[in-house]
């Protein structure tokens, strides 16, 4: 039977804000909670406010090994005023840019999983490129570009570390969905057609694939 977080964290998961359902979620967790096994950390790209990441900070703690979260918090494309997923509350008022790192502390402290996360804020490229340590687990659930979603796979595959885990969120086929899902789609292609991911599950829009081979 597949890993479950307790009670307390999945209301915790349920409450925070976001996007991610509850069903994605728990596999999710259980993807997370088998890379924890590795020893290595399990890294986040793209947190808004921080809904997954008390997952896979749970899942951290489980396993003795920390949860790392790449984002710069000013909100994706989808995100930003005029479009269907902007939450004003989320903007800073004194400067008039969104800003979800507020809101991501908040709901680590209430989840009390502070300790097991480390936050990388910066765009994704970036912070890619100086980090030189392999993770267990990699979660692409940032930019939904084909620009964001392959710098995403670009920059943090090469870290994945050898039977580690590769999640991509909001990986939807159909053609109507070109916004919000065909780039990770894309993503998820690219990685089967590589040759070094296997599939491990799919629920709805999530796909976990193991690294079982070089190159991306």
């Amino acid at each position: 039977m597949p890993a479950a977080p307790e009670p307390e964290i999945l209301a915790a998961f349920e409450a925070a804000k976001g996007f991610m359902p509850p069903h994605e979620g728990l596999a999710l967790y259980a993807a997370a909670v088998e890379a924890g096994r590795l020893g290595l950390p399990l890294l986040e790209v793209g947190t808004y406010c921080g809904r997954s990441t008390i997952l896979l900070a749970d899942a951290a703690r489980r396993a003795g090994v920390t949860a790392l979260t790449v984002d710069h918090h000013r909100g994706s494309e989808e995100q930003q005023p005029g479009w269907d997923y902007h939450d004003p509350e989320t903007v800073d008022p004194e400067i008039g840019l969104m800003d979800t790192l507020p809101a991501f502390r908040r709901t680590l402290h209430r989840a009390g999983l502070e300790d097991h996360v480390v936050a990388l804020v910066g765009r994704s490229p970036q912070v890619a490129a100086v980090w030189n340590s392999p993770v267990g687990l990699v979660f692409v659930d940032g930019g939904h570009t084909d620009e964001h979603a392959n710098a995403d796979y670009e920059g943090w595959v090469p870290h994945l570390a050898e039977g580690g885990l590769l999640a991509i969120h909001d990986v939807f086929p159909d053609p109507e969905d070109e916004f919000t899902g065909q780039a990770p789609y894309r993503v998820y292609l690219r990685a089967l057609a590589s040759g070094a991911f296997t599939e491990v599950s799919a629920t709805d829009s999530l796909r976990v694939l193991r690294r079982t081979g070089a190159g991306i």
